[in-house]
């Protein structure tokens, strides 16, 4: 959805609507959409400043990075941007702390669903888990250890610990 920014009424425009991406789009190569992306955004322009606010609702399909077991991970994320005409910062040679939160706009219009998808994908954590207290796969006999399948942990000990073991069964 492309907007106009000569266009814009003074009072704002507010967009309410689903869209539509596909996984490939995503920068998490293994999430997949359960549902649209929904989407309530405002749009206001301030002289040359360009104000963007909105709300970013869906569920994504997530591996889990540790069982290797597919989770649904739901996103209500909020957000807040400004977006300056490049021409208002061409002189900088170099990043201020402030300038991280800046964003900007090259041609007289917007594409909310470039925004939408990146703030989508600001939301995805680095590590995806499906619980906090996963603990994965068995490395000896690869079973998934959550469902309580896997005995060989309690079995096994470290094997980096057999010759302290026997050292201290020799010392008694």
């Amino acid at each position: 959805m492309i907007i106009d920014i000569d266009r814009l009424p003074s009072e704002g425009l507010k967009v309410c609507r689903d869209f539509e991406f596909f996984n490939v789009e995503l920068v998490e190569e293994n999430a997949v959409f359960c549902e649209p992306v929904h989407a309530e955004i405002s749009v206001r322009k301030v002289g040359e400043e360009i104000l963007i606010k909105g709300r970013v609702r869906t569920c994504l399909s997530f591996v889990c990075s540790r069982c290797l077991l597919p989770f649904e991970f739901p996103i209500d994320s909020s957000f807040d941007l400004v977006s300056f005409h490049e021409e208002l910062d061409a002189g900088k040679d170099q990043l201020n702390k402030d300038d991280l939160n800046k964003c900007f706009y090259y041609t007289r219009k917007i594409d909310l669903k470039e925004i939408v998808l990146e703030q989508l994908n600001l939301t995805f954590p680095v590590k995806p888990l499906c619980s906090e207290d996963c603990q994965g796969i068995c490395p000896i006999c690869g079973k998934i250890i959550k469902k309580g399948e896997c005995l060989c942990m309690e079995n096994e000990s470290d094997p980096r610990l057999k010759k302290l073991k026997i050292f201290l069964r020799d010392k008694r």
